[in-house]
C-alpha cells in the first residue's frame, strides 16, 4: 500500500502539477488572445483615448521645470509656440479621422466574425488614409514652423545640420535643437525623409486571409478556440486521475487527493497571475525607468506618465483570463474537497476467500 501511494504521489506531484499549471496559462492564454475583447474592443478603446492622452503629454511639456535636457526643452518650446496642438494636427491632416473611422470601423468588423455575429470574410484595411495624413500640407506647414521657432543655431549646430543634412539619412532626434541658416532646404530634406518613409507603409492590411479554408461559416471563432482549449484539461486530469488511484482506495481519499491537487496546482496561479498583472503592466509602462536615470530622459518621463496606461491596459487583458481560468479550476478543486468528507470513508472490503 506504501508503495502504491508513493508512486500515485510522485505521478501527481512530478507531471500532474506541472502540467496542470501549463495548461491552466495555456488556456487562459488562448482565452485572451483570440477573444474579440483583446483583438478588437480594447484597439477600439485605445483608439478613442489617444487623441486626449497626446494632448496630456503636450500639456505637461509646457511645465518647463520638468526639463533637465536643454535641447529637449527648445524643441518642446517651439512646438509649443507653432499653437498647433497634436489633437488639432491629427484632425486638420485627417489622422483622427482614419483612426476613429477606417481603423475603428474594420476593427469592429474583426470582432463581430470573432463573436460569430458575421460570416468570415477578407477584411482590408486601407493605409491610404494614413498615408496622405502623414505626407498632408499641414504636417509641412507644423514642422517648417517648428523649425522657425528654434533660436539660430551656432557653429557646431550649423555643422552638425549640415552633417545631417548631406548625409542623406534624417532622424530628427539626431537633429540639434537650432534653426538652420537655409532652412528651406532642411525642410526640403525632412520631407523627402518622411516620404520615404511612408512610401515603405502598405497601402492596405488584410485581415483573415483564405477564409475559403474555414468550414465553420458563423461560428464565433474566439468562441469555438475557447472552448477546445478546455480540452487541454484532459491531460492532467487523466495524469492526476491515475495518481489518485494509485494513492488511495477509498472514494473519500480518492476525492481529497483528487481536490487538494487541483488546488496545488491552480492557486499558484492565482497568485502568479495577480503579481504578473501588476508587475508585468508596471514595468511595460516604463514605471521601472523612474529608478534608473542612466535609461530615463526628460521625453520618456513625460510619455511614461501620460501613455503608460496603454501598455497596463494591455497586461491587463492577457492576464485577466488566465486569472479567471486558475479560479475555476481552483473552485473545482474545492468542491471536490468538501464532496469528500461527505463521501464513504471506509475501503472496500476485500472478498472472502472460500
Amino acid at each position: 500500500m506504501a508503495g502504491r501511494k508513493i508512486l500515485g504521489s510522485l505521478l501527481i506531484v512530478l507531471i500532474g502539477l506541472p502540467v496542470l499549471f501549463g495548461m491552466i496559462w495555456a488556456v487562459g492564454l488562448v482565452r485572451a488572445t483570440v477573444s474579440s475583447e483583446f483583438l478588437s474592443d480594447l484597439p477600439r478603446k485605445i483608439i478613442a483615448d489617444i487623441p486626449a492622452s497626446i494632448d496630456d503629454v503636450f500639456a505637461a511639456t509646457e511645465s518647463e521645470s520638468r526639463w533637465i535636457d536643454e535641447s529637449a526643452r527648445a524643441w518642446m518650446r517651439a512646438a509649443r509656440e507653432t499653437g498647433i496642438r497634436p489633437g488639432e494636427l491629427m484632425e486638420k491632416t485627417g489622422m483622427l479621422g482614419w483612426l476613429q473611422g477606417e481603423l475603428s470601423t474594420s476593427l469592429s468588423r474583426v470582432g463581430g466574425i470573432m463573436r460569430g455575429e458575421a460570416p468570415v470574410e477578407p477584411i482590408l484595411i486601407d493605409m491610404r488614409p494614413l498615408k496622405a495624413a502623414l505626407l498632408h500640407p499641414e504636417m509641412d506647414r507644423f514642422f517648417e514652423s517648428l523649425v522657425q521657432h528654434l533660436p539660430p543655431c551656432d557653429d557646431q549646430g550649423l555643422k552638425v545640420w549640415d552633417d545631417r543634412l548631406s548625409a542623406g539619412f534624417v532622424r530628427v532626434e539626431d537633429l540639434p535643437a537650432c534653426r538652420p541658416v537655409d532652412a528651406a532646404s532642411a525642410q526640403a530634406v525632412l520631407r523627402a525623409e518622411r516620404t520615404r518613409e511612408v512610401e515603405k507603409m502598405d497601402d492596405s492590411v488584410r485581415v483573415f486571409d483564405d477564409v475559403d479554408s474555414y468550414p465553420f461559416g458563423r461560428v464565433g471563432i474566439s468562441r469555438a478556440v475557447s472552448t477546445m482549449s478546455y480540452l487541454l484539461f484532459l491531460i492532467p486530469a487523466l495524469v492526476i486521475l491515475c495518481g489518485v488511484l494509485l494513492a488511495n482506495r477509498t472514494s473519500a481519499g480518492r476525492m481529497r487527493w483528487g481536490g487538494i491537487s487541483i488546488l496545488a496546482g491552480s492557486l499558484p496561479v492565482v497568485l502568479m497571475a495577480l503579481l504578473l498583472k501588476r508587475v508585468v503592466g508596471w514595468a511595460a509602462g516604463g514605471r521601472w525607468m523612474h529608478w534608473s536615470w542612466g535609461w530615463r530622459s526628460d521625453w520618456d518621463s513625460i510619455l511614461l506618465d501620460k501613455l503608460g496606461w496603454i501598455p497596463e491596459r494591455i497586461m491587463s487583458a492577457l492576464f485577466t483570463p488566465v486569472f479567471n481560468t486558475a479560479i475555476v479550476v481552483a473552485v473545482i478543486g474545492v468542491v471536490l474537497v468538501a464532496l469528500s468528507y461527505s463521501t464513504r470513508q471506509a475501503a472496500p472490503a476485500a472478498p472472502v476467500k472460500a
